[in-house]
């Protein structure tokens, strides 16, 4: 069985360009490697993130730098928009999100709310908004047929507002600790829970012991973090 210790590389998202990707940037500690994967994964999309030079600093959704720097190891180059909605569950979701957008496999978009609505990207694509009254939640004709990068976005700042930890944890599929990969997802279910991504994954080819980058999100307050569990959720990898 091969060991793992887990260590929590806070990657947090920004809004500038810049080239350089976790591969390229955050190498294996010496004698470690990376796992192969397929080149149109979830892993190898993680992988593939682009960062900030090193030293940027974490800059919430208002602009203003986020306190505790040094939690953070780098910055993801990914733009969090001008609201306060993205929190650490947010994060996941939009990472995967974003990975099946550009994969073009829209009908895999899909997360539930947290009183437990279904909200499918392609049916949004269609031509169609959500309304919410109070806990009832519903579709309605609004639009043309749009599956342009902004109506993408539109979508997942709905997703953002109604879903959370307590709404992603019973969607995930839960699996052995000793089967961590890249994409996979420690949480905590709850209001407001927490919830951390592994982004990439390393083994030693001897020992077949394993490390792990996470990588988490705040975009207002901030929750500390606890694992109390040898198991943790996640998306099935494609």
């Amino acid at each position: 069985m091969k060991k793992y210790s887990c260590f929590i590389i806070s990657l947090f998202f920004s809004c500038f360009a810049y080239a350089q990707t976790i591969r390229q940037e955050i190498n294996p500690p010496q004698e470690y490697v990376r796992p192969e994967v397929p080149s149109t994964s979830f892993a190898a999309y993680l992988r593939d993130l682009p960062l900030l030079p090193e030293g940027s600093k974490v800059l919430l959704y208002n602009g203003e730098e986020k306190g505790n720097q040094r939690a953070a190891y780098r910055v993801v180059d990914l733009d969090i928009g001008k609201r306060d909605l993205q929190q650490c569950a947010d994060a996941i979701i939009r990472l995967r999100a974003e990975y099946l957008y550009k994969q073009k496999q829209y009908r895999k978009i899909h997360f539930n709310f947290t009183n437990g609505f279904r909200a499918d990207y392609k049916k949004w694509a269609e031509g169609n908004s959500i309304r919410v009254d109070g806990n009832k939640v519903n579709w309605y004709s609004s639009k043309g047929e749009d599956y342009s990068y902004a109506t993408f976005r539109s979508y997942l700042d709905i997703v953002f507002i109604y879903a959370g930890t307590a709404s992603l944890s019973k969607e995930l599929v839960k699996t052995a600790y000793s089967d961590l990969q890249p994409g996979d997802v420690f949480i905590q279910g709850g209001f407001p829970g927490h919830a951390v991504i592994v982004v990439d994954v390393a083994v030693h080819p001897a020992t077949e012991k394993s490390i792990s980058a996470g990588s988490e999100l705040y975009a207002g307050p901030t929750y500390p973090c606890t694992y109390q569990s040898p198991e943790y959720s996640s998306f099935p990898l494609v």
